[in-house]
């Protein structure tokens, strides 16, 4: 396989698991204006921070001027908008190796996502966009599974996929996780359970939680799950198993496993109890910096150096 093929179907997997994911963000953080106390409402700006893009950000830090920043925005690179346009690209220039009805559908999804954008700003109009998104991109994972070979280029996509998956969770964890809602007026106890219900619930995680850990929501228990957990996908601890058992298949893997088993001997090894405020924001930034190590191993042993330039997105990977 070319190494621009791959690289094209390892970033469309990224790009359209990025777009679902600021859609399930955004839209949890809406629905928690439900849940707080009256005259309260969620810190807009801690989804700026999560995404890694906040020097490119110069609105205020209002509900309105933070959703059109990541719904619509073309200068920001992580963007709904804009991951759908990279993700479309990608599987434009690789048509003739995915199946034709998964073009058509990132071809779709993006049109909608540039016809729709503006109605998202508003309450009446965002709820509708952000399930469309989650849902078409769940809709092209799904038809990927059961009609692409799953060869070479399969493995890409699902290394792309769940690389961006780890990612994405780690900086949920370490961004919401430290200051989601205004704490002067809800009491200690308030606050740290709408925040890690609202952490579940953003990676869609909640009832997962519950079945597995069954206890209810406590800091130590979600962060067990969320890190260590074997068999949630969305975990970190399951989606790096599964970049490591993907890239088996691969020749010339050496070095990338060399990397993700490190990562995985931190995951394994933590002692989630000790994870104060400070240790867990350094320990999740140590993840951070082993996914993008992974991913420059990627980029040297698969892809030609195109990851380099497509890393347009978020600085850690």
């Amino acid at each position: 396989m070319l190494s621009r093929v791959a690289g094209n179907i390892y970033w469309m997997a990224r790009y359209l698991e990025r777009a679902e994911d600021m859609a399930r963000l955004i839209n949890v953080n809406a629905n928690l204006t439900l849940d707080l106390p009256k005259g309260l409402s969620p810190i807009w700006g801690q989804l700026i921070a999560i995404t890694g893009v906040g020097e490119l950000y110069e609105g205020e830090f209002d509900e309105r001027s933070v959703l059109k920043f990541l719904i619509a925005e073309n200068n920001n690179p992580v963007s709904i908008l804009s991951c759908m346009a990279y993700a479309r690209e990608n599987a434009r220039t690789i048509r003739d190796v995915i199946p034709r009805e998964v073009w058509e559908a990132i071809n779709r999804v993006y049109l909608y996502a540039k016809d729709h954008a503006q109605q998202a700003l508003t309450k009446r109009g965002r709820y509708p966009f952000l399930f469309e998104i989650i849902s078409e991109c769940q809709h092209i994972t799904g038809i990927l599974a059961g009609t692409m070979n799953h060869d070479a280029g399969y493995t890409f996509l699902k290394v792309g996929r769940n690389l961006e998956r780890a990612d994405m969770t780690s900086r949920i964890i370490d961004t919401r996780s430290a200051n989601l809602v205004p704490d002067a007026i809800v009491t200690k106890a308030t606050n740290d359970n709408l925040q890690w219900m609202s952490v579940l619930k953003s990676l869609t995680g909640y009832q997962m939680y519950r079945r597995e850990m069954q206890v209810r929501i406590q800091r130590q228990e979600v962060l067990k799950f969320l890190i260590q957990s074997k068999v949630f996908p969305r975990a970190i601890a399951h989606a790096m198993s599964e970049v490591e058992k993907a890239l088996e298949s691969l020749p010339n893997h050496e070095k990338a496993q060399l990397v993700i088993h490190r990562i995985n001997r931190q995951i394994d090894n933590v002692e989630i109890a000790k994870l104060k405020q400070t240790e867990l924001q350094n320990f999740m930034d140590q993840l951070q910096v082993g996914f993008a190590q992974t991913h420059e191993e990627l980029g040297v042993a698969y892809f030609g150096g195109q990851v380099s330039a497509q890393t347009q997105s978020q600085d850690a990977a």
